[in-house]
């Protein structure tokens, strides 16, 4: 699998991420019990499916399942954490004990003596707390631990993209984790534009719009996930994107894992839709140069 550029940090990651927030609930309606000794060698298998198959970042957090989705992680980071770009995270309202305290119990259940990118977890920020997050212990933890070589690069996360705007004038800041997808372009208006004037690496949660657009298709209009797969089509919106290094997708089983590959095997995105038109004189403009030519 082609690896892309995660900004200006140097690290080489693959357009599929694999999120381990999946890892931690249970769906009986399908199966899905990684809290049973049979399901927790299903989450082992697809984490190394996922690995074999050229995935290299897996993404996870001690929120997800109160440490759950780190402690299965870490049984495979404990054999191939030289095949894995890591990334975890560390509670937005902590302070700076908080943090340190959080960042040492991550490396102990992912069995690493170090983490690739530590993010903030957030879903959208006030001024105040921006402001903690800049001033009140967070980041100069996480600045700490990266010098000591803990952590390689510091990252936030977010629901709302436009609230962690005023934290691209922080160079410390690289790798942005943001809400971005088939139905949520908001950031293209905004955070997406100035993301890319700074070079920081972008990459997306709610990739395959947590299932909302095959949901509502399917009352709305049956036919097209018949016609095209609306999975496929989320995912290939976010990677059509210049902007974007990679697009968080759950995967709980291995084949799972193999779907998603086999849709990018050999696929290279047709345009940059990081040039699409995104306001209505832009589509009137864009329509008319289409037909000039």
């Amino acid at each position: 699998m082609q690896k892309r550029e995660l900004g200006r940090t140097g690290l080489q990651v693959s357009p599929i991420a694999i999120g381990g927030a999946a890892f931690t609930y249970v769906e009986r309606s399908t199966g899905w019990n990684p809290k049973e000794d049979a399901g927790r060698q299903v989450v082992y298998d697809t984490l190394n499916a996922a690995l074999d198959s050229g995935i290299n970042y897996i993404d996870t957090a001690p929120a997800y399942g109160e440490g759950y989705s780190e402690t299965l992680v870490g049984e495979v980071m404990r054999t191939r954490r030289n095949d894995a770009v890591l990334a975890s995270k560390v509670w937005y309202e902590l302070d700076y004990a908080g943090v340190l305290d959080s960042v040492g119990k991550s490396l102990e259940r992912l069995q690493t003596d170090h983490i690739d990118i530590l993010q903030i977890h957030g879903r959208m920020y006030t001024a105040a707390e921006v402001d903690h997050i800049l001033t009140g212990g967070p980041l100069q933890a996480l600045v700490e631990l990266k010098s000591r070589g803990v952590i390689g690069h510091i990252g936030i996360t977010t629901e709302e993209p436009w609230t962690v705007i005023p934290f691209l004038d922080h160079e410390e800041i690289e790798v942005y984790q943001i809400a971005y997808n088939f139905i949520y372009q908001a950031a293209a208006r905004h955070f997406l534009i100035q993301a890319a004037e700074k070079n920081v690496g972008v990459v997306t949660m709610r990739t395959m719009t947590s299932g909302i657009l095959q949901r509502e298709a399917s009352f709305l209009a049956p036919g097209w996930q018949s016609a095209n797969d609306l999975y496929e089509v989320a995912l290939k919106f976010v990677l059509s994107d210049s902007r974007i290094s990679a697009g968080i997708v759950g995967m709980r089983w291995p084949e799972e894992v193999a779907r998603n590959v086999a849709l990018l095997d050999g696929w290279t995105p047709e345009t940059d839709f990081a040039t699409m038109p995104r306001l209505t004189f832009e589509v009137y403009k864009a329509g008319d140069d289409d037909g000039a030519r």
